[in-house]
């Protein structure tokens, strides 16, 4: 016989620390439910009414309790632990016939059309305990999840992406292939009916291949053209008066100022220059989006851009070009960084990914509209002038842009974050309940403190850095390899840009798809796998092979594109709003260290070595991706006391982790999640149909 356990109540004989709501059937001594926390402890909760029908299938009513009351749910149920007067046969015996019954249960529960099922109201704990953990998305939610307000912001992001883009790529079209001769214009003194291939063949020198030398002329000498002609020269020097550009059609920096021969290495120090801006704006720019606010951070960039951008056209210097360019380099990297900020607090669940999606569609749009401005213009400032026109409508952010909310409620102007959402509620037509305003408060903790310094002292943190900063070293470094791969098989700059941008924006919206269906982390990993995949096939092509060789190119900037989009909404989810822009412009810091890595090697190293580098450096990206905690469906954290990362060790929880009674207030949310799954995991061990108690 059985032992008896004493009661089907559960919260019987538990100090008054079970169910106050319900009873649950006889449980055989092996199996008994042990409470492990205090009654203080406990969550409120709100059981809906059920339909007029039978009793319900998981609890039920005890005398003098009502429906649609809060009730206190223990955050864990713990205690699997087996009776002194069962063994070990007969806890597999009872888990047999448990097994049987559950199956008879769950048939009649599934065949009476009223019945609740489990599932339901775990689904239910799962969404409070979501919106309790990001309390600003109910409120997001009365200002209107994607109304007018959010999507003219989304609009917002559009026309600035565009000019992000162009000016961006402009400096790679301002390089223009030429093919100029050393100026030899003193033969004209004693020939001044020559021909200009006349010229060439007596002042310039041939190479072994029959063309002429472009950085070698014949020194003059005081003689007659008849001796010239007669005798010819021989003594060779490097140009002395400049060069001629007889086959230029358009006006670039290479004959504007001669980068040239011994010069020519210029044209990757201005890249180079680029990046160091990227470099130094990244950290600029966080530090400027999270301490003084993503609206000024936006107007900031955005007139440098208009700056910096119109004002190159006027450069006299080369020095003064880099400069320039150091300048909008700093721009652009500010704009994407408080942008993607600004975007990712304002907007919610998919609508923020869909955000995201869009803006960098549009910045592939900039760089095929740079492409075809850039073939029809015939001089290089005209480019730069034309940019810094488009530029200048983007003054009226000043009075359109709003600040974000929640940044303004981790700093502490809560007067100002409700005003923000009253007017972004206005534009929406609609009307934010006065308690869920209530709950805008002050922030625990002075968050204001935060600093670059809490990536180093937060250990999840720190790994979430650590890992972005690798994905998006390798990101960079491989795009850029790749591009670079292309402009020395000797593909058109014209072409370089606009065809991948195409691909580009196709590649983005099937992000879409995949972050729907299988969530950030693992669309991480499947662009990297693709990367990883199409860098292989570029290591072992035979190097005869040029259309197949660019065909692979392509594609693997294809995948490059999807991972870029992927990896600005995954950093921004896992990173807190005190920090999210310095998060982002840490990961940028290695973008362009990445970059300015692949220029350096693939100009200095046997062709193999940088695509190898590729691969190896993809797949350790590949590997580290796994560390990261899905963020899909999840709330943001704002300040550094939460961290997604802790949802996902509801696995490792062990009764004496949930039963410490020193756990801070500071992680009920995340406690409440893991009880969740804990709580499904032993209900489903008892399924037993439960009826009302006497």
């Amino acid at each position: 016989m059985e032992p008896s356990c004493g009661g089907n109540s559960l919260h019987k004989g538990t100090g008054g620390r079970g169910l106050p709501f319900g009873s649950f059937p006889d449980l055989p001594c092996p199996w008994r439910l042990r409470p492990v926390v205090p009654r203080s402890r406990m969550l409120p909760l709100t059981i809906p009414s059920p339909p007029q029908g039978p009793p319900h299938p998981i609890v039920t009513l005890l005398p003098g309790h009502q429906w649609n009351s809060k009730v206190l749910l223990p955050r864990v149920w713990l205690g699997l632990d087996c009776g002194q007067m069962a063994g070990e046969e007969n806890v597999k015996e009872e888990l047999r016939s448990q097994d049987a019954s559950s199956n008879l249960s769950q048939h009649e529960a599934a065949g009476h059309p009223h019945s609740w099922s489990l599932e339901m109201l775990l689904h239910r704990l799962r969404t409070d305990h979501t919106k309790q953990d990001d309390k600003f998305a109910n409120l997001l939610d009365a200002v209107g999840e994607f109304g007018t307000f959010q999507r003219r912001l989304v609009a917002l992001t559009f026309i600035p992406s565009i000019m992000s883009a162009f000016f961006m790529f402009a400096g790679y079209f301002v390089f223009t292939a030429q093919k100029p001769y050393c100026n030899t214009s003193w033969i004209l003194a004693v020939g001044p009916n020559l021909s200009e291939a006349e010229q060439l063949n007596l002042t310039i020198p041939r190479g072994p291949n029959g063309n002429f030398l472009m950085c070698l002329m014949y020194l003059p000498v005081p003689w007659n053209l008849d001796s010239i002609i007669h005798f010819g020269l021989n003594d060779t020097d490097k140009c002395q008066d400049g060069w001629i550009y007889p086959d230029a059609k358009k006006r670039s920096l290479i004959n504007e100022f001669d980068l040239v021969c011994d010069a020519e290495t210029k044209k990757d120090t201005a890249h180079i220059m680029f990046m160091a801006g990227i470099l130094i704006g990244s950290l600029i720019f966080g530090l400027i989006t999270d301490k003084m606010g993503r609206y000024p951070a936006i107007l900031l960039s955005l007139l440098g851009l208009i700056i910096f951008g119109f004002g190159t056209a006027f450069v006299n210097s080369f020095h003064l070009y880099l400069l320039f360019r150091f300048g909008i380099s700093q721009s652009v990297v500010g704009y994407s960084i408080s942008s993607i900020s600004l975007a990712t607090e304002w907007l919610v669940g998919e609508h923020r990914a869909h955000a995201i999606i869009l803006e960098h569609c549009f910045f592939a749009v900039g760089a095929m509209l740079l492409t075809g401005i850039a073939y029809s213009l015939p001089h290089w400032r005209l480019l730069f002038l034309v940019g810094g026109a488009l530029a200048v409508p983007l003054i009226s952010y000043i009075w359109i842009l709003p600040e974000s909310p929640r940044w303004l409620m981790m700093k502490g102007k809560v007067k100002e974050a409700k005003q923000m959402l009253c007017y972004a509620a206005s534009v929406n037509k609609k009307t934010i309940p006065s308690n869920l305003l209530d709950e805008v408060q002050l922030p625990r903790k002075k968050v204001t403190q935060a600093s670059v310094l809490d990536f180093c002292k937060n250990r999840q943190l720190c790994k979430v850095i650590l890992v972005m900063s690798c994905v998006w070293f390798t990101v960079s470094y491989t795009y850029f390899t790749l591009s670079l791969r292309m402009r020395e098989l000797g593909v058109s700059v014209h072409f370089r840009h606009v065809v991948p941008s195409m691909m580009e924006v196709s590649a983005r919206l099937c992000c879409i798809f995949l972050l729907q269906q299988i969530g950030r982390k693992w669309s991480l990993a499947v662009t990297l796998l693709q990367t990883i995949i199409w860098c292989l096939l570029l290591l072992f092509l035979p190097e005869g092979l040029k259309s197949m060789t660019i065909l692979v190119l392509t594609l693997g900037e294809f995948s490059l594109a999807a991972t870029v989009t992927v990896f600005f909404l995954y950093t921004a989810e896992l990173l807190p709003t005190v920090l999210r822009a310095t998060g982002l412009g840490l990961v940028f810091l290695a973008s362009a260290t990445g970059a300015i890595l692949s220029l350096t090697i693939i100009n200095q190293t046997p062709s193999f070595l940088p695509i190898f580098l590729c691969c190896v450096l993809a797949i350790v990206a590949f590997s580290l991706s796994f560390l990261l905690p899905e963020t899909r469906d999840q709330p943001l954290f704002d300040s550094l006391d939460h961290s997604p990362q802790m949802r996902n060790k509801v696995k490792d929880m062990t009764p004496e982790d949930t039963s410490s009674d020193d756990m801070s207030s500071d992680d009920m949310s995340e406690e409440a999640a893991k009880n969740v799954v804990l709580n499904a995991q032993i209900l489903r061990l008892f399924p037993y149909p439960v009826s009302k108690p006497a």
